[in-house]
């Protein structure tokens, strides 16, 4: 238990951000994120498929293998049950490994280790050992990867006790809470949209962009932040609607409901396990009204849990029911996955539903 306290302490506190801010894509931020953790933690370890020299499929880990070493930042089997049983192994060690799943779909052969090992250990040794795990993974569609490229597991992993869930929407909060993620002495599933990776898709939310590069999507600081896991964030205010989203579809959320003139208020909620329900409940009893958006497929997704708990603590407020806006309950389809996506047609729609009375 000593030993334990001293790994929790061993990082020094620090002022709220350090270095100058930049222009960053989240791909950028994500880098820079493992990058400020490796050189103020030697535990801090990257793996995963085509990490190394290659700096993985998208770039995120472009640069560290050659800046911190090959024990540091290496390339794996194609096995993400080993990926991910090695790094349980690592960080019950001491170390703090951050593997890379290559795309989310690939992380099912992992379930076991991550369920059954992962997520159990600090329990299983009544705190003696815990799994210092974050585990990183592009998730959703976006870029025409068709099913085995583009799902979006999210309420797999919250329903797994003892694992916390992230997913970031902009570059600033992916580095300040995956740096969070990094430091926490709890195993950590941080999804990353890779829709948003390079920027918005040019403000049109119902077909890609024409030019796939992107553009930066905003101001990061070079240096050592961190976001508190728990935390929501309102990312526009507004008192008739409550609409509760997560990555891409905070940025659909927001374009639909500015075109369509609707006061309302969009929270992200940045990180699904812990959920700050305290943030959505002072929300929900404002406005009286609840939409839930989210890409995974409608039946058993993330949205159930929010409305469960929204109907549990702020039934005797609402003035409407609450609407969810999700993905069709259907495999992922390959050619039609622009029309998959909650979009303009059906936020709206939902809309004007939620809103008929008000």
């Amino acid at each position: 238990m000593t030993e334990l306290i001293e790994q929790q302490q061993r990082i020094a506190p620090t002022p709220e951000h350090e270095g100058d801010s930049v222009r960053m894509n989240m791909i950028q931020a994500i880098n820079s994120a493992m990058d400020v953790m490796m050189a103020r933690d030697p535990d801090v370890i990257v793996m995963g498929e085509d990490v190394g020299y290659f700096g993985g499929v998208f770039r995120a880990t472009a640069g560290l293998q050659a800046k911190y070493g090959k024990r540091r930042v290496f390339d794996t089997p194609i096995t993400e049950c080993g990926i991910i049983g090695v790094a349980v192994g690592m960080g019950a060690y001491g170390l703090r490994p951050v593997p890379e799943i290559q795309f989310a779909d690939y992380i099912y052969p992992a379930l076991d280790q991550l369920v059954s090992e992962a997520a159990r250990l600090r329990y299983r040794s009544a705190g003696e050992f815990t799994s210092p795990i974050t585990v990183r993974s592009p998730f959703g569609g976006g870029i025409f990867g068709g099913q085995t490229h583009s799902q979006s597991p999210e309420g797999i992993f919250t329903h797994v006790s003892g694992l916390k869930t992230v997913i970031p929407s902009t570059p600033y909060d992916a580095k300040g809470l995956l740096i969070a993620a990094i430091e926490d002495n709890d195993p950590t599933i941080f999804f990353e949209p890779k829709r948003i990776y390079n920027g918005p898709f040019d403000g049109h939310w119902d077909r890609p962009a024409k030019n796939w590069s992107g553009h930066p999507g905003g101001e990061v600081p070079t240096g050592y932040y961190r976001i508190p896991l728990g935390t929501a964030k309102v990312v526009r205010a507004g008192a008739a609607l409550t609409i509760l989203a997560y990555g891409t579809m905070v940025h659909v959320c927001r374009g639909v409901v500015e075109e369509a003139g609707v006061d309302a208020e969009i929270i992200d909620l940045r990180t699904l396990v812990p959920i700050d329900i305290d943030a959505i409940e002072v929300s929900v009893k404002k406005t009286g009204r609840c939409m839930i958006v989210h890409e995974a497929t409608r039946t058993s997704g993330f949205g159930a849990e929010l409305s469960a708990l929204v109907q549990e603590r702020c039934f005797y407020h609402l003035e409407a029911p609450i609407e969810r806006v999700t993905g069709f309950d259907t495999p992922y389809p390959h050619s039609l996955e622009w029309a998959y996506f909650p979009g303009p047609v059906r936020i709206g729609e939902a809309l004007k539903k939620i809103m008929k009375d008000a």
